[in-house]
């Protein structure tokens, strides 16, 4: 372990608690915002080419989110410890893990690279894929895979600064990465010049260069100082296998609960795909509509968690509990306003993804239904940030994958039992977040989270 002394400039161990939330949380936000921007940008150019384009990439989002599953293996561990050592007073610890898990981050995506690229079309198969769609699905996936070093790298270098209560960095880094997505989408999917048309695939390109571009800039950052202590030579340190475990201890549940919540994805979407590609487009528009909801809450959740990490390592467990469920209400607030849009004007925010009548339609259903449960989803996520940062990541897990299996069997009764068609995926999933909301609720209000040790 390095020699560290100095004090970092981002304690979130005092002060007034809401003013500690929103210092923490808007600038996630603010980069999460763009990132649905980007999310949306994408959609919209990938549109033009036709909605099987669009099924590609509706349907490669589900193998995608196993990227950022394995990558919470990694970045949920450290989140948690370097939090815990930062509140209470360790930086030498802090930048032990630091090290550590960026190690970490570097083989596990080795292999998990090499895995992907080589059964990228198995896992589209699984999901009833049509041939058409694989034409352009495959190309977009193996470039996400090839580049899967990338995430994860910046994946854990933005937890790293969290942790330490550092959101702003995170978002400027983020800001210039899209931003340069968002130039290069229109570029790569279409071509210029001497730049061929590359299609769907030009969109993972364009994220792949930005995300490079990303991790550069903050691994520069994190080694000029900037967050608040020195961190030395981040590979300074010999990897340590028990360490490993112990970062991967506490990620694991969040990432298994992410695996098993794609692996049932994968179900739906065979399921959507019986009712043809036009309703796989809609939940395309769906999905990207739902990720407002979904990252504006993370930035809470991200609050969350580094309050109650820090909060907890300054043996300070009623602050950590303030702190939680003040992130947990200000989402719910925002969520609200969200839905109610989803509701009263679901088909003008189809229509901007979409000028196909029959996509338009099944979106605007998904939509109306989507916003009731948005409120729900805000309680789920923050308090599963809550109970990461506490490193006690086994509730949100025990919560979350009965939650998520339980759709396959439900969608399938309301879609061809109960003849609800296509809308009974959507209810499916409205009904099982107000559920799992209401149970992980009760549960981290018993506190017991407050006693874990890391």
């Amino acid at each position: 372990m390095s020699d560290v002394t100095e004090e970092p400039t981002n304690d979130v161990t005092s002060g007034p608690i809401a003013r500690t939330v929103f210092k923490l949380a808007m600038p996630v936000v603010a980069g999460m915002l763009m990132e649905f921007a980007l999310a949306s940008i994408d959609f919209y150019w990938v549109g033009r080419i036709g909605s099987t384009a669009q099924d590609a990439v509706t349907s490669s989002m589900v193998v995608i989110w196993t990227i950022f599953a394995t990558i919470s293996i990694v970045s949920v561990g450290v989140t948690a410890l370097v939090s815990r050592f930062i509140g209470a007073k360790d930086q030498q610890k802090a930048v032990y893990y630091i090290r550590q898990g960026l190690m970490m981050a570097a083989a596990v995506s080795l292999v998990f690279s090499v895995f992907g690229y080589i059964f990228t079309p198995q896992f589209l198969r699984v999901m009833d894929t049509s041939t058409a769609t694989m034409a352009h699905a495959v190309p977009y996936l193996r470039i996400f895979f090839a580049s899967s070093l990338l995430y994860f790298i910046n994946e854990t270098c933005f937890a790293v600064f969290r942790a330490s209560g550092d959101t702003l960095t995170p978002m400027k880094i983020a800001a210039i990465a899209i931003l340069l997505n968002i130039g290069l989408d229109p570029l790569l999917i279409f071509g210029w010049g001497p730049i061929p048309a590359m299609g769907v695939a030009g969109a993972s390109l364009a994220t792949a260069i930005s995300v490079g571009v990303g991790t550069l800039l903050i691994v520069g950052r994190m080694l000029r100082g900037k967050l608040g202590y020195d961190v030395g030579n981040l590979f300074g340190d010999t990897p340590h296998v028990p360490s490993f475990l112990k970062i991967g201890k506490i990620g694991l549940p969040i990432s298994v609960q992410q695996f098993v919540f794609v692996f049932v994805y994968w179900f739906l979407i065979k399921i959507v795909h019986r009712f043809g590609e036009v309703a796989a487009a809609a939940m395309g528009i769906g999905n990207r509509m739902e990720s407002f909801s979904y990252l504006t809450c993370y930035g809470f959740s991200v609050a969350a968690s580094t309050i109650v990490g820090q909060n907890l390592g300054a043996k300070q467990p009623d602050r950590a509990a303030k702190g939680a469920w003040g992130a947990c209400g200000t989402a719910i607030g925002v969520t609200a306003i969200i839905s109610a849009v989803f509701i009263i004007f679901p088909r003008q925010i189809a229509s901007i993804f979409t000028e196909d009548p029959e996509v338009l339609s099944i979106a605007t259903d998904y939509l109306v239904i989507l916003g009731i449960s948005q409120s729900a989803m805000a309680i789920e996520i923050v308090l599963e940030g809550a109970f990461g940062g506490a490193g006690d990541t086994i509730p949100p897990m025990l919560v979350a994958i009965p939650g998520a299996v339980i759709r396959v069997p439900m969608a399938y009764y309301l879609c061809f039992n109960l003849d609800w068609g296509i809308n009974g995926v959507w209810w499916t999933l409205t009904i099982t977040s107000l559920l799992k909301a209401v149970v992980l609720g009760a549960w981290f209000g018993l506190g017991r989270w407050k006693k874990k040790e890391v």
